[in-house]
Formats: structure tokens, C-alpha cells, sequence
């Protein structure tokens, strides 16, 4: 992507003896009646002051001057249940800051509501947010402030002001306040929407970290495009040290624009190990307009559960390379259902806009507006087509949650499994699946296939996650409608010299792809 570029800051970051020498005497010589050392003094270094490389500046204090007194704390006094605290799997949230316990309100673990029922611990936190506008509009992170009974921003002076939230996205993380009390104009900063720093430029982060406000650290962009989970997100990798309590806070680029909201880190410990998050500038100022504007974020809605199409998935199916994400589950009534889409199509492109990942459709079609066209170009039976759905509106994410009907007790299996009775195939023994079994296990009446009785957790199937009491419909571009037609399935790929066969895998409602290797 074409970067933008106004000019360099000259100079270096270096130790801070080094750094007072370049600034006090760089190119000078102390006469030699004063170059002896006093008693009692040690001389550091007789080597000589070098000029900085290209590209790097001497300081940041120019820069975080200028940005921040934009930059305040949040101080926020909720009520959380700590099982329903956000959490990216693998990573560590920077929520909110050092709890503090109670706020001395005399209501503890053991306090009654009204209706007598029990009353979450308080909790005060912090966090880091900036203003975007002189009237008074801060930005932070949602999980800052999610759950909040009170909000207070503590600006540069160390003056308080309440705020109230404008409105929160829970997909992005974000979140817009409006402070009270004060008309202002406040000092505030601009995302930057024209260029963006390269991988190995120099940012700066500034928050407030462990309750430390004021706090500026710097680094480089580490990457960018990083994937963590979550579905509307494409994040920057910094590796500027961010902490509890920098959650909302922006980071700059050398020219004091803001490039990224920092959301999250990676740490097996809590604290930095150099590898932060933040989210990109674009989607931060998009999704903040429309807070501001209604207070919450719309995005387009197919109603299609997908998955990533695997390099094994393309080999298996004879599509060399292909990458895209194919269709799981189709929601009844919704868009897709309506526009034709099917459940195995493969999605390589939205509106020209080529697709290589399930993130990459999603967040293609979150971008569009209710009923807006979108034209998927999709992969069915081998052969491309096109598919045009008009958008509906996405529901919240808690709503999609609750119609969630994914199996929470992996491993289960379900009462009625007979004992195996056919000859393993991809280390799965299979058996019809009749009246009696059909009712016993709740499967639709138009849910026909291969029951699996039994699998080898050693082989592919088993450390992908097949189980028994699932139902195998298809295999490749094959029906299945008995245990002999997987065996099948897999003969004909192994004759057409490919290592890997995709089966459809019914279970609880959904359907899932998994490339299961077809040697041995």
C-alpha cells in the first residue's frame, strides 16, 4: 500500500550518557588544562560522537508535547461479573488496569439488590482514552467501559470531568464518551486516513498505564494485518511497551497522527513483552463517526455460517491454489437462503474484492449497508457462479451468541451409538443411520449420510475433532447417502492422486468442512 510522506525527523534514539554528551558538547573539545578528571570521577567513554542514522529522531519530546494534552485517563467505577470478562483466547486483554477493590460504598461480595438478589463486587479501573474534537468527544475501548456505573476523565492538568457514554461497539472494541461540565474547546488529535507508517517506522504510544498517567513509550510497527480472533479487526503489531491501563489510548506517527487505538497484548504474564495491538486508524474513525452519529455501528448481514477454505479443501476438490471461504450453514429466512447461496460453495470474491480468508468475507460484508447488492463469485459443484444477496442487518454479537447451537461438551457421545460394525476409512467406522437412531440422536428428516460409530483418535479425523454420533453427508463433490459411499469417495480421490478429501460433518445443527488426509 502506497505510503504518504512529508519529510524525516533526523537523528537518534541513544543511552542517556551518550544522549546529554550529543546535546551539551557533540563536535566540542575541552581545553586540556580541564581534561583531567577530579578526583573521585570515572571517564565513561573517550570514543567519538557519531551522527544518527537517516531516519531516526534524536527525541520524542516534540511529539508528545504536542499530543498530549488530547491524551486523558479513565477512571471508571463498575460493577463486573469476573466470568464475563472479555478475553481474546491466547492473549492478554489489557483490561481496564490494577483493580482496586471495593470503592468503600459498604457493599461487598455479599450485597443484596433490592429484589434480593446478589450484587456484583464493585470495582474501580482505569484506562486510556484521547479527544477527537473540540467539544468534547473522547475515544477509548468498549471493555474500558462496558460495565460502567460512573465515569470520570482525568485530563493533562489533573482536572476531573464526569462523562457519559455516546454509544459502544462490542465487535471492535470501542467506545465514544462525551465529557459534562465543561464547554471546553479541548486540545484533541486526527486519525490519520491518508498514508500509514511502514513496517520498522517509528510510533509512540502515550496512555496510561498501571495508573501512571501521562506515559509515553516508543517503537516501530511490527506488522500489520495481524489476525487475534476477532472478526472486524485487522490489527497493527507494535511493539511499543503497552501495559494494564493503556486500553483505549492512541498511538502516533512521527508526524503526531493517530495510526492506531490500543486494544490488546500478548503476554503469557500480564505485562509487555513487546508485542501490543491496536487497532487501524480506518476502522477506529469509521466506527467512531457512526457512534457519534446514532450511537451504534450497522453492518451488512448475509445470515451464512463460513469457515477458511484450506489449501487441503482446494487439493481435495481439484482447485490447485484457490483460496476463499466456503459456506458451513445457511440461517433460514436470511439473505443467503433467499439469494441462492448453498451450503459448500466456495466464496472467492465480494463485489470484485478478492477473498482468501472467512475474516476477509465477513469484514467485506460488514462494509456494505442493509439492502445494498452484494455480487459473490463463488466456486459450486467445481464450476463458478455468481451469487447476488441483498444485505440485511447484522445482529448484535451477544444476539448471534445466544443462537449459537455449537456443542459445548466436546467428546460427548450420544446415547444410542451402536457398537462399529463397518470397516474403518479415514479411521472412522461408519453405519446407517435408521428410524430409531434418527430419533434417538434428533436429526432432521432431511439429514441423511453416514453415522460415525467409532474413530481412531490417533488418525486425522480424530485429531480434528470427529466424533462419535457425528454424520458424514459428503464427501468431495459426492452425496452421501451410506457408509459405503465415503469409502468410495475416498477411492476415487486416491486414484485421482490426491492426498486429502474434504467431508461434511453434520452435527447439532451445523455443518462443518475439515480435509482429512486419505494415505495410510
Amino acid at each position: 500500500m502506497t505510503t504518504k510522506k512529508t519529510g524525516y525527523l533526523l537523528g537518534a534514539i541513544a543511552g542517556a550518557g551518550v544522549m546529554a554528551a550529543a546535546v551539551a558538547g557533540a563536535g566540542m573539545r575541552l581545553p586540556a588544562a580541564h581534561a583531567e578528571l577530579a578526583p573521585g570521577l570515572i571517564k565513561a567513554s573517550t570514543a567519538p560522537i557519531f551522527a544518527p542514522p537517516p531516519g531516526a529522531p534524536l527525541s520524542f519530546a516534540d511529539i508528545f508535547e504536542r499530543v498530549s494534552p488530547a491524551v486523558v485517563s479513565i477512571n471508571v467505577t463498575s460493577r463486573v461479573d469476573p466470568a464475563a470478562l472479555r478475553q481474546i483466547p491466547g492473549f492478554g486483554i489489557i483490561p481496564r488496569g490494577p483493580q482496586l477493590g471495593p470503592d468503600g460504598g459498604g457493599e461487598d461480595e455479599g450485597g443484596r439488590t433490592e429484589q434480593g438478589q446478589p450484587r456484583l463486587p464493585t470495582q474501580r479501573s482505569s484506562g486510556s482514552g484521547f479527544f477527537i474534537s473540540a467539544d468534547g468527544y473522547v475515544v477509548t475501548n468498549n471493555h474500558v467501559v462496558e460495565n460502567a456505573e460512573s465515569i470520570k476523565v482525568v485530563l493533562k492538568d489533573e482536572s476531573e470531568l464526569e462523562a457519559e457514554v455516546v454509544g459502544r461497539d462490542e465487535a471492535t472494541d470501542l467506545a465514544v464518551l462525551k465529557v459534562k461540565g465543561r464547554r471546553g474547546p479541548f486540545p484533541f488529535v486526527n486519525f490519520e486516513g491518508a498514508g500509514k507508517p511502514r513496517v520498522g517506522d517509528w510510533v509512540i504510544t502515550v496512555g496510561n498505564p498501571f495508573g501512571l498517567g501521562g506515559t509515553a513509550t516508543a517503537g516501530i510497527v511490527s506488522a500489520y494485518g495481524r489476525d487475534i480472533g476477532e472478526t472486524f479487526v485487522d490489527y497493527i503489531q507494535i511493539d511499543a511497551p503497552i501495559n494494564r491501563g493503556n486500553s483505549g489510548g492512541p498511538t502516533f506517527d512521527v508526524y503526531g497522527r493517530v495510526i492506531g487505538v490500543n486494544t490488546a497484548i500478548f503476554s503469557p504474564s500480564g505485562g509487555s513483552v513487546g508485542i501490543g495491538f491496536a487497532i487501524p486508524a480506518e476502522v477506529a474513525d469509521a466506527t467512531t463517526k457512526q457512534l457519534i452519529n446514532g450511537g451504534k455501528v450497522e453492518r451488512g448481514y448475509i445470515g451464512a455460517t463460513i469457515q477458511n477454505f484450506t489449501a487441503e479443501m482446494a487439493e481435495a476438490q481439484g482447485l490447485g491454489d484457490q483460496k476463499g471461504a466456503i459456506v458451513a450453514d445457511i440461517s433460514a429466512g436470511g439473505p443467503s437462503q433467499r439469494a441462492g447461496l448453498q451450503v459448500g460453495d466456495v466464496v472467492t470474491s465480494v463485489n470484485g474484492t478478492s477473498i482468501k480468508s472467512s475474516s476477509e468475507l465477513t469484514r467485506q460484508v460488514a462494509r456494505v449497508r442493509a439492502g445494498e447488492l452484494l455480487r459473490l463469485s463463488v466456486i459450486r459443484d467445481g464450476k463458478p457462479r455468481v451469487v447476488e444477496i441483498r444485505s440485511g442487518v447484522r445482529p448484535s454479537e451477544r444476539e448471534l451468541a445466544a443462537n449459537d447451537n455449537t456443542p459445548g461438551a466436546a467428546g460427548r457421545t450420544p446415547p444410542g451409538v451402536v457398537a462399529p460394525a463397518k470397516a474403518p476409512v479415514l479411521g472412522m467406522s461408519r453405519g446407517a443411520i435408521d428410524e430409531p437412531t434418527r430419533t434417538r440422536l434428533n436429526l432432521p428428516p432431511e439429514v441423511r449420510g453416514a453415522l460415525v460409530e467409532q474413530v481412531d483418535l490417533a488418525s486425522d479425523a480424530g485429531t480434528k475433532g470427529v466424533r462419535r454420533g457425528d454424520v458424514i453427508t459428503r464427501t468431495n463433490d459426492r452425496t452421501v447417502a451410506a457408509p459405503a459411499d465415503v469409502a468410495a469417495a475416498v477411492d476415487a480421490a486416491k486414484k485421482a492422486g490426491r492426498t486429502n478429501v474434504v467431508v461434511w460433518v453434520y452435527r447439532n445443527g451445523r455443518t462443518a468442512f475439515l480435509p482429512l488426509k486419505v494415505s495410510g
